[in-house]
């Protein structure tokens, strides 16, 4: 209930300040495990990329943001779980994939750190997608969150892992490399990838 309610006082909020465009929305599952995976260039990425979905968008988030009074208890509503500085722990890992074993939705940006070129990715999603079998989606968020400026959000087609079912973590870069073609391929033509 409270998800329901942030997600609409943000909905209203960027429709004054970042003025949000969708498209593809249809592209994410209605039900099941998704993996949403973006481009990460500001803080406000998780936000811009999860309040136009119906479904709960659970990301991770540090660990410090969690012992902010009122912050903390305000982010686990919305979906964060803490993940510590340096890398992502066991508890992190586990909780990730049970998330999208039980058929939710968790967004991640395979950037890792905000980057603006969409330069070299780390394998977390790669992982993420092969260990859970959740549908994998790419978000391209377009826009430089410049007050009163459109943003836009693209959401491409799940993206055909099955050539990798089983596969050694030695294909994790593969993987990865293909997530990020879709991401940058819609970034740079504002149009949902195919499978």
């Amino acid at each position: 209930m409270i998800y329901v309610i942030c997600r609409g006082l943000l909905r209203l909020i960027y429709a004054i300040v970042f003025p949000l465009r969708t498209i593809g929305r249809e592209n994410v599952p209605a039900e099941g495990g998704v993996l949403l995976c973006g481009n990460h260039t500001n803080n406000l990425d998780p936000l811009t990329m999860g309040i136009p979905l119906q479904r709960k968008v659970n990301y991770m988030a540090k660990a410090e943001l969690f012992k902010v009074p009122v912050l903390g208890w305000l982010i686990r509503q919305l979906g964060a779980f803490p993940v510590k500085r340096g890398g992502v722990s066991k508890e992190s890992i586990k909780t990730s994939l049970n998330l999208l074993r039980s058929g939710k939705v968790m967004g991640i940006f395979p950037e890792g750190t905000r980057n603006s070129d969409t330069g070299t990715a780390k394998k977390g999603a790669a992982s993420f997608a092969l260990r859970s079998g959740a549908a994998v989606v790419p978000a391209a968020i377009i826009g430089s969150y410049k007050p009163f400026r459109r943003m836009t959000v693209v959401y491409g087609a799940p993206i055909d892992l099955s050539a990798f079912e089983g596969a050694s973590s030695d294909s994790l870069e593969e993987v990865t490399d293909v997530i990020m073609s879709k991401i940058r391929e819609m970034l740079k033509t504002g149009v949902p990838s195919g499978k």
